[in-house]
């Protein structure tokens, strides 16, 4: 009988334990786009994977951690999408907003999405620590460009996060509409420092053309040339 060396063993169990899991994170993504995420249980996942369901809990504790795993996931692809984009732009508060309508203008197309983004919040989510340091590279660039500091780069890094969230959610449930984006860029910017002349000074720069154009303007933009 042949010998199977053991490192190689190893390297398969881990091979298929990442199979099963990302099986796993793909059931509950065809499933959240079916049906509301809160009516899908652990027994339709592991139908959706056709795996037992002894084999859900050897990788999530709950469904909680399945929807956070699948949220890191659709965040993780989008920010490495918009990274070049944002990298491109030389002012940190440009950047900053950026990022911001970025995330609104793609909640606005995709409500179940920002439902999924905002759940991160209640979980220990890398895809979340992911952009928590983005936003603060920006912060503590933007800090260091106001004449009086202004609050620091930690403050207005909950800040932002915590407005964020609260527009994911609101989002999620359709209780905003693209009338409220810019109101909603303006008063994060407004909150981390900047008067409301700056503010719409940044709004007025935000790129709104190239291959990744939003789907919704600004009101009152056309949808012609200058």
């Amino acid at each position: 009988m042949a010998k199977i060396n053991p490192i190689r063993r190893a390297e398969i169990g881990r091979e298929k334990r990442a199979r099963t899991r990302a099986d796993l994170v793909a059931a509950a993504n065809s499933l959240f786009a079916r049906q509301a995420v809160e009516s899908v249980t652990v027994d339709d996942v592991v139908k959706e994977a056709a795996v037992a369901k002894g084999t859900f809990y050897v990788h999530f504790d709950g469904l909680e951690g399945l929807t956070a795993a699948v949220a890191e996931e659709l965040v993780q692809s989008f920010d490495e999408m918009l990274q070049s984009d944002r990298l491109s732009l030389d002012d940190p508060a440009l950047r900053i907003a950026f990022g911001c309508s970025a995330f609104i203008d793609k909640a606005l197309n995709d409500p179940r999405w920002a439902s999924l983004v905002a759940r991160m919040a209640t979980v220990d989510a890398k895809g979340g620590e992911l952009l928590r340091g983005r936003i603060f590279q920006d912060l503590q660039q933007f800090s260091n460009n106001l004449p009086d500091g202004g609050p620091s780069a930690h403050l207005n890094l909950e800040i932002v996060v915590g407005i964020m969230l609260q527009l994911m959610r609101a989002l999620g449930e359709r209780r905003l509409s693209p009338l409220d984006r810019d109101g909603a860029i303006s008063a994060i910017l407004r909150a981390i420092g900047l008067n409301a002349r700056e503010a719409k000074s940044v709004l007025t720069r935000l790129p709104t053309s190239g291959p990744r154009q939003r789907k919704f303007q600004r009101p009152g933009a056309g949808s012609g040339g200058a």
